[in-house]
């Protein structure tokens, strides 16, 4: 049996009033909001004020929203990995995300995989991330440091030459 808040979300989901008061105690229940709605604005940021984690139903456009998805990384970093293409190129909306969360380097774009700020972040709380940078920065020594400091096993994903001289 259905949530009655469920029911009653998917009877109002036209009504922009009704899912925004819905979704301002239980940003998730966007998911079932009309298409319109989880492409409406306000709509959605009063979700991700409650649930950052609500951006996953957040329409494509919405994804494409720099500031939105900040407040959507902001409530649960990890959702970067709901950012459009152009965000996960956006140095900002990355580097926000893998200061707490490494893992969204995997998400990010070959450009930033590159980037000494963002591989740094990411590896500070996650070194086995390391395995998603690019060879360049696997190869630099500052970082090599930092990856094995934090997790040993970053070691097998740091280059040939570094493997020789990083404990």
């Amino acid at each position: 049996m259905e949530a009655p808040e469920i029911t009653q979300i998917k009877e109002n989901r036209d009504n922009k009033e009704y899912v925004l008061n819905a979704v301002a105690s239980e940003g998730k229940l966007l998911e079932w909001a009309s298409d319109e709605l989880r492409d409406d604005e306000d709509v959605v940021k009063r979700a991700l004020e409650n649930d950052g984690e609500a951006m996953e139903f957040a329409s494509e456009r919405i994804k494409d929203n720099k500031e939105l998805m900040l407040l959507a990384i902001k409530g649960a970093p990890w959702t970067a990995c709901y950012a459009s293409e152009r965000l996960k190129d956006d140095k900002d909306v990355i580097l926000e995300s893998v200061k707490t969360y490494g893992q969204t380097l995997y998400f990010a774009s070959e450009e930033l995989r590159d980037d000494y700020d963002v591989v740094k972040a990411a590896i500070s709380n996650k070194g086995i991330i390391i395995k998603y940078a690019s060879f360049r920065l696997r190869d630099n020594e500052e970082i090599a440091k930092i990856a094995v400091e934090q997790d040993k096993e970053a070691k097998h994903y740091l280059s040939a030459r570094l493997k020789q001289i990083i404990e």
